[in-house]
């Protein structure tokens, strides 16, 4: 930039922008958005869209604006880069002007519309309702209200407004729509699996909830990102998860008992159980969520797909779903490695009652255990007899000391037909894993 040219008449200073003389009042809705600078991809989309002389025009009109993170939020679920939402003209207009509704419509007089429906320039209505002193528009917050412009009024929202259309979206789009799956979306999204599950199929979903995977995670010794990288085995648990065909609610109570195929090629099992589905091990929690190509079940457990042979302890343990104590201890005291090597391993693991008691019983919290690395870590491998001990050989072992991989020795007796290692009754026998056995028992072995 260069200053203080001087002139015969004056000076002249360079700037390296326009300035633009203040109007009496504010500008028009475009003006004041673009003066707000906080909505680079919404002034980007009415622009290409083709909707900035309508939003320049008299008007007066009400925006309901999303943030920068709102539509951030919107591309991940939707799978889509801001170059292909802006690409889609069609789509974006209709998305754009399901966020304008005729008039100025002020906070308190969105406050008079609660629980009214409210049409918008798209044609389809939004609904106005309030939560906590918060106007919500569908389900997107106000966060700020009342920006006026000269033909109208912004007001800020922190969720993407997306229209209704003519009947159910595709699997994908009522998943997303839901908004209550982001780890099955990222899951599908990681997995290359969107354009199938947005195919004709049709195709029956059993969506876990976020619980349902937080669960999983925990119990594999994961995290969520280092389960969408491993791509093999995400594809193999998700399409284990999928059944060809439009499979409803009552088809479903009409295959009870009975396997049913997978896309994945393994099976699944479909019981009753006091009134509820259950697939597998997985309550269905709602049903018949349907969309355009298929139909959504809500399960409340990730399904794991069997794989050839038994797997490991440690796998053969989380898959059987009864031992979340035991699983979390030997995570805590990492021992995970160990138990997933060579071995081979007899493990006695005690049920959860059996848990449960023994904290009773020492005056300690699950929380208090896990923290307590050695005493953990103690207790814990005095469970492991090296080698693979089944049944058979601890009936040949009766009245003999066993040593474990803690050093101490446990006594392996027999009462009235059962084996009993120290004071512990074996509940559950010769569960076996690629490396080793798992004997259940019904106390905790202290040494």
């Amino acid at each position: 930039m260069a200053a203080d040219i001087e002139a015969s008449n004056g000076v002249i200073h360079v700037i390296d922008q326009v300035l633009l003389p203040p109007v009496d009042g504010p500008g028009d809705l475009v003006d004041v958005a673009v003066s707000a600078g906080e909505f680079p991809t919404l002034i980007a989309a009415v622009q290409a869209a083709g909707l900035v002389d309508t939003l320049k025009s008299e008007g007066p009109f009400t925006v309901f604006a999303p943030t920068e993170a709102a539509f951030a939020a919107a591309l991940e679920a939707l799978g889509l880069t801001a170059a292909e939402l802006l690409a889609d003209v069609e789509t974006l207009t209709a998305v754009l002007t399901y966020h304008v509704v005729p008039g100025r419509v002020m906070a308190g007089d969105l406050a008079g519309a609660m629980a009214m429906p409210v049409a918008t320039v798209n044609g389809a209505e939004i609904s106005v309702t309030e939560d906590g002193g918060s106007v919500i528009i569908n389900e997107a917050t106000v966060v700020a209200a009342d920006i006026e412009a000269s033909n109208g009024v912004i007001h800020v929202i922190d969720q993407v407004l997306l229209p209704p259309v003519d009947g159910p979206g595709d699997l994908v789009d009522v998943a997303v729509s839901a908004g209550e799956f982001p780890t099955l979306i990222a899951a599908v999204q990681a997995a290359g699996l969107v354009d199938t599950l947005k195919s004709e199929g049709p195709f029956t979903v059993f969506a876990p909830t976020e619980a349902a995977f937080a669960a999983a995670l925990e119990a594999l010794g994961l995290t969520a990102a280092e389960l969408l990288a491993d791509v093999e085995t995400l594809t193999a648990v998700l399409t284990y998860h999928v059944v060809p065909g439009r499979v409803m609610a009552g088809d479903l109570a009409g295959a009870m008992a009975m396997p049913v195929a997978t896309v994945n090629g393994a099976e699944i099992s479909v019981t009753e159980d006091g009134g509820s589905v259950i697939i597998n091990e997985a309550t269905v929690v709602a049903a018949d969520i349907e969309a355009s190509n298929g139909v959504i079940h809500v399960i409340d457990q990730v399904l794991l797909p069997p794989v050839d042979g038994p797997g490991d302890l440690v796998d053969v343990a989380v898959s059987a779903g009864e031992f979340p104590t035991l699983i979390a201890a030997v995570q805590a005291a990492g021992l995970v490695d160990t138990l997933k090597s060579e071995g081979p391993f007899t493990v006695f693991a005690p049920t959860e009652a059996a848990f449960a008691a023994a904290l009773e019983a020492l005056g300690l919290t699950a929380a208090e255990l896990l923290a307590d690395v050695e005493t953990l870590t103690a207790v814990l491998t005095y469970h492991v007899v090296p080698g693979r001990v089944m049944a058979g050989d601890l009936a040949g072992a009766m009245a003999m000391p066993v040593a474990t991989v803690n050093g101490a020795e446990i006594s392996v007796t027999e009462d009235g037909g059962s084996v009993i290692i120290n004071e512990a009754t074996v509940v559950a026998a010769d569960i076996e894993a690629s490396n080793g056995v798992i004997h259940v028992i019904d106390q905790v072995l202290l040494p």
